[in-house]
C-alpha cells in the first residue's frame, strides 16, 4: 500500500513539474518573440536587414507578430487549465 501511495505522490509531483515547465517554456517563447519583434523594428528603422530586402524584412516582422499572438494564446490556455 505504501508503494502505491508513493507512486501516486510521485506522479502528482511529475504532473505539476511538467505543467510548470510547459508554462515556463511558453512564457520564455513570448519573451523572446517580443525581443525579436523589437529587434525587427530597430532593423527596419536603421536599414540593418541585409542580405534580405525591406519587403522581406517586413514579412519577417509580421510573421513574428503572428507567432507572438499564437504563443500568447497558448500561454493563456496553459494558465487557465
Amino acid at each position: 500500500m505504501e508503494d502505491i501511495e508513493k507512486n501516486i505522490a510521485d506522479s502528482e509531483w511529475e504532473i505539476n513539474d511538467i505543467k510548470n515547465r510547459v508554462s515556463n517554456k511558453a512564457y520564455a517563447k513570448v519573451t523572446m518573440l517580443n525581443i525579436e519583434i523589437s529587434d525587427n523594428k530597430m532593423d527596419l528603422a536603421t536599414g540593418n536587414y541585409a542580405p534580405i530586402n525591406y519587403e522581406q524584412m517586413l514579412l519577417v516582422l509580421e510573421s513574428n507578430k503572428k507567432e507572438l499572438k499564437i504563443w500568447q494564446y497558448i500561454a493563456e490556455l496553459i494558465e487557465n487549465k
